[in-house]
């Protein structure tokens, strides 16, 4: 299997984020990647390539322009106040506020354009962020061009970015960038199977009108879990996109085999909608022992969940998000790759 990778995922190292009322070092740090890319090479799962370099009009094909170019120019307005730390917003258009005017200040800005305080900004994070994007869209191009399959080792993650706001560690939406890529480029069908423990918020509202693109995701219920606001069954779609949405929401404590019952009725819904290529959003925070996360999977549990995507017999591509379990995260992704290939 194809990994593309690349190191400048490592200038993005932010600080700190607000976590229950603390300013706490990030859960989401460059050893995660490290530490995945260490164990896919000892696995010896295939060849690891750099990103090929995409304009931004693959970008703005999910978000707005005013949004990427939000992202592009943050940290040197927010240098120019004189500041040397991580920006991080801390004020939002929440209810009862306008959230029609983007502010001119950056203080406004860092809050119109994000819906939480875990994503600092740094000197570095828009160069990372392109190229976390950038191996999402290598990794597409390559099932374009005929592969079967294809691993986007992506840092930061992305499942969390709206087309308009960041949140959770997510700044551009890696795995729906290059599900409509996959759209641009004559599939004519995609799904987007989201198996992190987090619910992918910001996939979900992307392509909640649509048809063409599936959603599905398994997640931590937001009765009690992170983003809370968005991720219920009942949330099906829109318009256009009306039935081409589905949410299985699990409560904390979740087994194996419940996960895996509902990723069977996942796939099942997925191979009625008959896509022409698959985006894995691939979190492994499932994981039992994950610090900020509440379910009991185990390393056989990832190998049945790549075995089980497999069986969907389309091209499909990973596309890296959560896992904080950083010491377990290799060995718990390299799990699922070689469940799909070894299937």
């Amino acid at each position: 299997m194809l990994t593309i990778y690349s190191d400048d995922h490592r200038l993005h190292h932010g600080a700190a984020e607000f976590y229950r009322g603390r300013l706490v070092p990030c859960f989401e740090m460059p050893s995660r990647a490290d530490q995945v890319l260490e164990s896919m090479r000892a696995a010896g799962l295939g060849p690891v390539v750099a990103p090929a370099r995409f304009d931004r009009a693959a970008l703005v094909r999910v978000h707005t322009e005013d949004y990427v170019a939000f992202l592009e120019t943050a940290w040197a307005e927010w240098a120019a106040l004189g500041e040397t730390g991580d920006a991080l917003p801390y004020v939002w258009p929440a209810a009862d506020l306008r959230q029609d005017v983007p502010p001119d200040h950056i203080d406004g800005k860092l809050g119109f354009y994000s819906i939480d305080a875990a994503v600092p900004i740094t000197a570095g994070t828009w160069t990372a962020i392109k190229s976390s994007a950038d191996c999402a869209l290598t990794g597409a191009q390559a099932l374009v061009d005929g592969a079967a399959s294809a691993f986007a080792l992506c840092r930061p993650p992305g499942h969390h970015a709206g087309a308009r706001a960041m949140a959770g560690f997510c700044y551009l939406n890696n795995a729906a960038i290059a599900a409509q890529f996959l759209r641009d480029h004559g599939h004519a069908r995609v799904a987007v199977l989201d198996v992190d423990y987090h619910h992918g918020n910001g996939t979900q509202t992307i392509f909640y009108d649509r048809g063409d693109v599936l959603f599905a995701s398994l997640h931590g219920d937001p009765r009690q879990e992170y983003p809370f606001f968005l991720g219920y069954a009942d949330e099906c779609g829109a318009g256009e996109g009306l039935g081409a949405n589905r949410n299985y929401p699990l409560p904390w404590g979740t087994s194996g085999e419940v996960y895996r019952a509902a990723l069977d009725s996942a796939l099942a819904d997925m191979a009625r909608f008959a896509p022409t290529s698959v985006v894995v959003s691939l979190g492994v925070d499932t994981y039992a022992e994950d610090p900020i996360s509440h379910f009991k999977l185990r390393a056989p549990d990832f190998t049945a969940i790549g075995r089980a995507i497999a069986g969907l017999g389309v091209p499909t591509l990973f596309v890296m998000e959560g896992g904080y379990a950083v010491a377990a995260i290799g060995d718990n992704v390299t799990a699922v790759l070689t469940g799909f290939a070894g299937a």
